[in-house]
This record gives structure tokens, sequence and C-alpha cells, in this order.
């Protein structure tokens, strides 16, 4: 007997995506991205320097040992971020929109897309850059919005209990 769901095919690339309203103006929801000192708060913990267009820096997670090297292809001030970062099967996109709401307000919308490998590998990378976003933003609005640093992203894969 054949599983009800071995007939599902995708119609579309998978899109990783994560949204979330930051109740700060655009302008310091945005530096909280291109500045590493203040992402080092609530994502990574080092990057080698600001995002700015045509740059190569390095974002470090120092309590997993991983890096990451990102190129930088493009950065409209308070509005979009736009960088290459390696994925698992090569190099996949992740795009930041800042959409000011009100001018105390901005909502934040990051996509990533460009996965690689078969369909479920492709999914299966999508959920989990969908999950670490989420992460990340939820960190960022506890940051700005209340000087709380919640450790969402280190505390993600606890030593000993991987799955």
């Amino acid at each position: 007997m054949t599983p009800a769901n071995s007939d599902l095919r995708l119609t579309q690339p998978p899109l990783a995506r994560a949204e979330l309203m930051i109740r700060k103006p655009a302008a310091e929801v945005f530096e909280a991205f291109v500045d590493p000192a203040i992402t080092a708060r609530f994502w990574f913990t080092k990057g080698s320097g600001r995002l700015e267009p045509g740059q190569r820096i390095q974002w470090d997670w120092e309590m997993y040992g991983v890096s990451a090297t990102v190129d930088v292809l493009a950065v409209e001030p308070n509005e979009r971020i736009h960088i290459s970062w390696p994925g698992e099967g090569g190099p996949t996109m992740v795009e930041w929109r800042f959409t000011p709401v009100g001018e105390d307000a901005t909502f934040v919308s990051i996509t990533n897309d460009g996965f690689a490998g078969d369909v479920d590998d492709a999914v299966k990378q999508a959920i989990g850059a969908t999950e670490g976003f989420t992460l990340t933003l939820a960190g960022l609005k506890a940051w700005l919005e209340h000087g709380v640093a919640l450790n969402l992203v280190a505390d993600r894969f606890p030593a000993g209990l991987e799955g």
C-alpha cells in the first residue's frame, strides 16, 4: 500500500520566511543587523565587520564552533539588506526588508532561498532556516524593546541533546 502523501509535489522552490514587528524605528532595527556589535547581542557571537555592499565578512557562532562567510550584495539604508551565504549544498540568498509602521515600529521580513539538493533536502533546509530566523527576530525584539538577551540562538542546540 502506498502512503497517502507519496504523490506530493512541489510547485515552487522552498522558501524560508520569518517576519515580526519590532517596536523601534526602522533606522534602529536596521542598524541592529548591520553593526556586528549589536547583532552579537541576539544572533551570532562575533562578526568581522559591518554589512556594506561588496564586503565579504565572517560571522561566528562560537558556542557551536561554526562560522559563515557572508558576501554582502546590497545594502539600502533602513530598507533592505541582501546577502549570499553558505547553505548545505551551495550558497543561498538572504534578504531583510524593513518596513516602517508609523514612526516607532518596523515590520521586519527575512527571506532565504536557493536551497540545493533533492526536494526533501531543500524543504528540510527551508524549515531549519525559518526556525533559525524566527528565533533571531524574537531575540532582536527582546533586545531592542526590553534590553534583554534571551540567548535563543545559543540555547537552540544544547550540547548532549543532539538527535
